[in-house]
């Protein structure tokens, strides 16, 4: 038995590395090299015999010296003193010596078990847990095999062990590909293709993975820098595998596409894939509607075939189209065992919900991080469809507007199916099955009706509840409301609902037709509220948003959360207001237009509305004020913001605060956009500037732009100048992001004339602070520096030191890039100690990103590094996913100014991965430093695929760095 016997201490040994041996925690002293291969000699033979001859063999090869046999047995007798009690393992025998290890023992063992287990989870299906047991597997190599060991069967086995390592390598990128992982494997395989330029199994991973990454261009300039080079080296051409998928790419063959899995579902977030159960509940008295119910499930069924299923079911509002819909999905679950999507398109109201917010929430779902969900909704779509690929997944997209609200959400592949309810026929919903619902038939009505009331109170007044359902126009909400009333009043009888019934129906014939027909039914559940419950019902329906906190909904009534919640689950009770989930409420989009044209009608004084809605606008600025300050201490805009009567929320931490402001995004920003008037408008605009974090969080930037567009024209036309250059200074950074700079530059202009009429310090220290960051960016360094300098001397009267600090970094980067070195890095240090005085981790990494640029501008790129490299890993850690692609930006440029292109495309790559380019011109500038990297190690074919998307990126733009791409491409295509 291996181990020491008096301590029960196992003898492990290691040789994919450094030849190593451990008692338990213990390292153990193996002697001289001679003496350590020996040991590997003897260890990778698996407990076999080696006979002198084949040991001096090893060692020395055909030059032994004259005392070989006696040296080994020397080497032998150290090794036993080594292993202490355990030296019975080294065994003497038949002229030669073994080593008899325990199991598991040796890493290569290890590593070989751990590969096997791989493969039969490959084989079985369970790709992930292959991946995570090679993963395992190829963590155990440290470095060099048989490190500093020579000899020829030392080199023997470090080749055979090197070999092998790159084939797990390569089985593993392969799992990554099947996954899903193709944009992070391209930067492994960029480096690999690098160290190992002709092995084509890397070069054919690689271009699959640029192609799956949207990147043809560059995955056939990868076969054509492959073709190239094997001509030159060794005069063949290459593999069938590379020639088929070479045209495979050039055919769109569709069977590459990416297939669905964890990492197309996260895109780099680390997580596994996650299978949403969005669906409303069912209520338990569904009732009538079979023939329908048969045929949409019928429909949904053939999902599992070889199409993709859509059902479009049509009707008035009330006449329960989503409670059928929500009926079929949950009987049609078995079918979609990859989850079910839900979402309210709201499409009855005046503010339709946004495909790309549709999709950024679906892809939350789906289990994507808010940072790597994309811009835009084609890019959007897309990587909704290409989560949903390979999966079975049912969509109920309630509540649409039309056809175009609804395209860009279908999953688009078989095995899926959408559902979906809008008061309009979409006839134009392509390959769409339509339903048009009407009203419940007399009978189906009366079932209802009994159900929900009971059947005893129904059958002895039976003529009763039919003037009840007559009264109801048939309509199930209208109906489920009056019967809910009825069902919690016990006092009550059938007679009673039924006179009160016919007294309201005599102004209500509008039931007969339209919209009107839905108001008159909400009516009739409005006029049975107790006054607190109207007064709720009213005012709560004010507010925009897709729904409403319980903490802002206390705020609305001024209430306590506790008392709020009570009457807010009464109001739930009677269906007149919904629980979207646990402290959250919403509305039926057409009874919040009836609920809004109650408050207009029915309360009482007419201010009480606006002191509704200003207690709620007061509530989000006062809690996103506390967001702020945790998330930048020491920032002085919370000093300069509207005062607010009513209070905000409190927050334990940093995680905790954030957490809140992206969950209550929608609301935030809608209340932005609601109350860009009158009184409200500067609030409004203060709400604007302390949520900035959602136009930097990518999920939520589209409306972010949105608002801020809005809150911008609303203050013009009121000629307010503070309101309009706070406006017009958000819109200058979404712009900058977006590497919009004309448009930001004009918006900061006007954000300082605006700030120096209305003596406003927000404006008057960050709009030249952009101003100068944006001419940094155009190279005009003099305009540059002048706007700093004004920012600066702006940040100082305001005493706002992370301003302070901000400039001092942002001027270094001006002086870096005018020759400036010393002054360049004196600067950014500078600015990097307030951050650290202040504790601002975060911001201190900003600042190391500075002064690595200054550091790299000077020359200096081993110091260079060592910041840059800091500055990543506290991006990492606070998840600023944004700066850790920008960093990894800089490191590639420092590496390739370093003489390191491998190391500088890998980070490229990186960069490109986690999608830190908010615009396409910093895309532009990656491209055409990955394009430098890879044509200095041999793959110019892909450098100008690099570099043709760049120039074609910069001429779009009119960017300056058009040039410089274009004159790599002429300099290329003279080689």
């Amino acid at each position: 038995m291996t181990g020491d016997v008096g301590h029960g201490l196992r003898l492990r040994f290691a040789v994919l590395g450094p030849v190593r041996a451990w008692r338990g925690e213990e390292s153990l002293g193996l002697g001289s090299p001679q003496q350590r291969a020996l040991l590997a000699a003897l260890l990778l033979r698996g407990g076999r015999t080696a006979t002198a001859p084949e040991l001096v063999d090893g060692l020395w090869g055909e030059e032994p010296p004259q005392a070989a046999v006696a040296a080994l047995r020397t080497y032998a007798s150290r090794l036993r003193k080594v292993f202490g009690t355990a030296a019975d393992d080294l065994v003497s025998e038949s002229g030669g010596y073994a080593i008899r290890t325990g199991l598991g023992a040796l890493d290569t063992d290890v590593a070989e078990q751990l590969a096997a287990e791989a493969e039969k989870a490959r084989h079985s299906g369970d790709r992930e847990r292959a991946r995570d047991l090679l993963n395992e597997a190829l963590a155990l190599w440290d470095g060099e095999p048989l490190a500093g060991l020579s000899g020829p069967y030392a080199e023997a086995q470090r080749a055979r062990l090197e070999e092998w390592h790159l084939s797990l390598l390569e089985t593993r990128l392969d799992l990554d590909l099947e996954l899903g992982h193709h944009a992070e494997a391209v930067s492994e395989l960029t480096a690999l293709t690098a160290a190992h330029p002709l092995r084509e199994r890397l070069r054919e991973l690689l271009m699959l993975a640029l192609y799956r990454s949207g990147r043809q261009a560059e995955a056939l300039a990868v076969y054509a820098d492959t073709r190239r080079l094997l001509a030159d080296e060794l005069g063949v051409d290459p593999c069938p595998e590379l020639s088929e998928l070479q045209q495979r790419i050039l055919q769109a063959d569709a069977d590459l596409a990416a297939p669905a899995g964890p990492a197309a579902e996260q895109h780099s977030s680390g997580a596994g894939f996650v299978r949403p159960a969005q669906l409303p509940a069912t209520v338990a008295d569904f009732t009538g509607r079979g023939t329908i119910v048969e045929e949409l499930s019928a429909q949904l069924a053939t999902a599992e075939g070889s199409v993709m299923a859509v059902s479009a079911v049509a009707g008035i509002g009330g006449v329960g189209k989503t409670t059928l819909a929500v009926h079929v999905a949950h009987a049609a679950r078995h079918h979609f065992p990859d989850g079910q999507l839900y979402v309210d398109l709201q499409g009855a109201g005046p503010a339709a919900a946004e495909p790309e917010a549709v999709l950024g929430s679906f892809l939350r779902a789906l289990g994507t991080a808010d940072n790597a969900i994309p811009d835009g909704v084609e890019e959007r779509a897309a990587l909704y469809r290409s989560l949903l690929d390979g999966r079975r997944v049912l969509a109920l997209l309630d509540n649409a507007r039309d056809a175009a609200q609804v395209r860009p959400l279908l999953p688009g592949t078989e095995g899926c199916a959408t559902l979906v309810t809008s008061r309009n026929r979409m006839v134009d919903l392509e390959s769409a099955h339509l339903i048009d619902l009407d009203v419940m038939s007399p009978e189906e009505a009366l079932v209802l009706f009994t159900r929900i009331v009971g059947a005893e109170r129904v059958a002895a007044e039976r003529d009763a509840a039919m003037d009840v359902v007559a009264a109801c126009g048939f309509l199930p909400l209208a109906i489920r409301i009056a019967a809910s009333r009825l069902a919690a009043r016990r006092t009550w009888s059938v007679s009673v609902l039924a006179r009160k019934l016919a007294d309201e129906r005599r102004r209500l014939d509008e039931l007969r037709a339209g919209d009107l027909a839905v108001k008159a039914t909400f009516e009739l559940g409005y006029g049975q509220l107790e006054p607190q419950q109207a007064r709720a019902f009213r005012l709560l329906g004010l507010a925009d948003g897709p729904d409403i906190s319980l903490h802002a909904a206390a705020a609305v009534l001024d209430m306590d959360p506790v008392d709020a919640e009570e009457l807010l689950e009464s109001l739930v009770d009677t269906s007149l207001l919904e629980s979207a989930a646990p402290g959250r409420y919403r509305y039926h989009d057409l009874v919040r237009l009836f609920a809004r044209a109650c408050a207009e009608r029915d309360e009482q004084p007419p201010a009480e509305r606006a002191a509704a809605m200003s207690r709620l606008l007061d509530f989000y600025l006062a809690s996103t004020a506390r967001v702020f300050s945790l998330e930048r201490p020491g920032d002085r805009l919370v000093d300069h913001l509207e005062p607010t009567s009513y209070p905000g929320l409190a927050f334990a931490n940093r995680r905790e605060s954030l957490d809140w402001l992206f969950a209550e995004a929608n609301c935030v920003l809608a209340c932005v956009v609601q109350h860009a008037s009158g009184p409200t408008l500067r609030r409004a605009v203060d709400l604007l500037l302390t949520s900035r974090d959602l136009g930097e969080s990518g999920a939520n930037s589209r409306q972010y732009e949105l608002a801020a567009v809005a809150v911008r024209d609303a203050a013009h036309a009121a000629d307010d100048a503070r309101a309009e250059g706070r406006a017009r200074m958000r819109l200058t950074h979404v712009h900058m992001m977006a590497s919009r700079f004309e448009q930001a530059d004009e918006e900061a202009r006007r954000a300082m004339l605006l700030a120096l009429a209305a003596e406003d310090p927000v404006p008057a220290c960050e709009a030249p602070n952009e101003r100068g960051i944006i001419a940094l960016y155009q190279k005009r360094y003099a305009d540059a520096e002048e706007y700093l300098a004004q920012a600066l001397e702006a940040f100082r009267a305001d005493d706002n030191l992370p301003g302070i600090a901000s400039v001092l970094c942002n001027t270094s980067r001006t002086h870096a890039a005018t020759g400036r070195h010393d002054s360049a890095i004196r600067l950014a240090a500078e600015g990097t100690e307030i951050y650290q005085s202040l504790g601002l981790a975060m911001r201190v990494a900003n600042g190391r990103f500075a002064l690595g640029l200054a550091l790299h501008f000077a020359g200096r790129h081993a110091d260079a590094l060592v910041q840059l490299t800091e500055a990543l890993a506290l991006f990492r850690d606070n998840r600023q996913r944004l700066w850790e692609g920008s960093t990894h930006a800089r490191l590639a440029e420092v590496h390739l100014a370093a003489g390191r292109p491998a190391e500088a495309a890998t980070h490229a790559e990186q960069a490109l991965a986690l999608r830190f380019v908010d615009g396409e011109w910093r895309r532009g500038i990656v491209l055409t430093v990955l394009g430098k990297s890879l044509d200095t190690i041999g793959q110019p074919d892909r450098a100008r695929a690099c570099w043709h998307e760049a120039l074609t990126i910069h001429q779009r733009l009119g960017a300056a760095e058009a040039e410089e791409v274009g004159l790599l491409l002429a300099r290329a295509a003279t080689v």
